[in-house]
C-alpha cells in the first residue's frame, strides 16, 4: 500500500477532483515505470491507482478503506496464464467521480495532497518487493520529472514535488507534523487505531483533555468546570484566568476530535462529573 504524494505550491489548489480515464490511465503508466525502477520486481505485480487526491488523513484511517477498495475492484484472475495488470480509476466519461473516490470537501486545502496505489500478485515476490519499498522510498522515492509534469498538468496544481511513501512513511510523515503542531500525544492514539485497532489505549497527560481508544471508538472525558479545575488547575484561584483556560480546554477536546474524526476514529463524549472518577467513567 502506497500513495503518490504531491506537494502543492502555497496557494495552489487542484483544479480537478479526479482525472478522466486516458489521463488516469497515462499517470498510472508512469507511476508503475516509476516504482518498477526503484524495486525491480513490482513490473510483475498487478498495479492499481486511483487516479483521485485526498487528504493524507482519508489514507490514515483504521481498516485502510481507500486501499481496501482498490483491492476490491481488481477485477479476479482469469486462467493460469496470468499477466501483471495496471489499473487506473478516476473520473468517468463524464467528469464524475465515482463515490468510492470521492475526497471529503471538508478536508479539502491542505498543501499535501495523496493518490493511493496499491500493489498486489505473487506472494513472494509481493514481500520482495515491498521490502524494498519500505526501504528506498523515504529517502530516494522521488517521481521521474515527467510524472510530475503530468500530475501538474493533468490536475491543475502548481506541484513542488512528487513523491512516492509507503502508507508506513505517510503515517511518519503525519506523525512529524503532528508533533511539530503540539500533537504528538494524540498520534499514539491514531497509530493505534491504524495498526492494532483492536487494542486499548490512553490519551492521559494534563493538560491535554483525558482520552481513551477502545473497541475501535475514542471516548473523551467532558469534565464539568469544578472537576476540570479539580484536575487541571488545583492551585489557581483567579476566576477570569480559570474561565479562559476552562474554554481554551473546551477549544482543544473539539481540535482533537476533528483530527479523531478525520481519520475515521468514531469520538464520543462521556460525561464526568467528578475528576477521581474520569478514567472508570471512559472504561464504562
Amino acid at each position: 500500500m502506497g500513495v503518490l504524494a504531491l506537494e502543492l505550491s502555497a496557494g495552489s489548489a487542484p483544479a480537478h477532483a479526479a482525472l478522466p480515464p486516458a489521463q488516469a490511465g497515462e499517470l498510472a503508466a508512469l507511476l508503475g515505470r516509476d516504482l518498477s525502477k526503484l524495486a525491480p520486481g513490482a513490473g510483475a505485480l498487478d498495479f492499481s491507482f486511483a487516479a483521485a487526491h485526498f487528504d493524507p488523513a482519508e489514507v490514515l484511517r483504521p481498516g485502510w478503506p481507500l486501499h481496501r477498495r482498490l483491492l476490491e475492484l481488481l477485477p479476479p484472475v482469469m486462467g493460469p496464464d496470468h499477466h501483471a495488470r495496471l489499473i487506473a480509476f478516476g473520473a468517468d466519461a463524464h467528469g464524475h467521480v465515482p463515490l468510492p473516490f470521492q475526497a471529503e470537501p471538508g478536508l479539502r486545502g491542505g498543501s499535501l495532497r495523496v493518490l493511493p496505489f496499491l500493489l498486489s500478485g505473487d506472494p513472494h515476490t509481493l514481500l520482495a518487493v515491498g521490502e524494498r519499498l519500505e526501504e528506498a522510498l523515504l529517502d530516494t522515492g522521488m517521481a521521474q520529472a515527467d510524472t510530475a509534469l503530468l500530475a501538474q498538468q493533468a490536475f491543475g496544481a502548481k506541484v513542488e514535488h512528487a513523491r512516492y511513501l509507503t502508507v508506513h512513511d505517510l503515517a511518519a510523515m503525519v506523525a512529524l507534523q503532528y508533533a511539530n503542531q503540539g500533537l504528538q500525544h494524540l498520534w499514539p492514539v491514531i497509530e493505534t487505531a491504524l495498526m492494532a485497532r483492536a487494542e486499548e489505549t490512553w490519551l492521559d497527560a494534563p493538560p491535554e483533555p483525558l482520552l481513551r481508544y477502545a473497541g475501535g471508538e475514542a471516548h473523551i472525558a467532558l469534565f464539568e468546570p469544578q472537576a476540570w479545575r479539580a484536575r487541571y488547575a488545583p492551585g489557581l484561584s483567579d476566576e477570569a484566568r480559570l474561565e479562559r483556560a476552562y474554554h481554551h480546554f473546551q477549544a482543544r477536546q473539539q481540535q482533537l476530535a476533528a483530527i479523531l474524526e478525520a481519520h475515521g476514529i468514531a469520538v464520543t463524549f462521556a460525561y464526568c462529573p467528578g475528576n477521581d472518577d474520569a478514567r472508570q467513567t471512559l472504561r464504562a
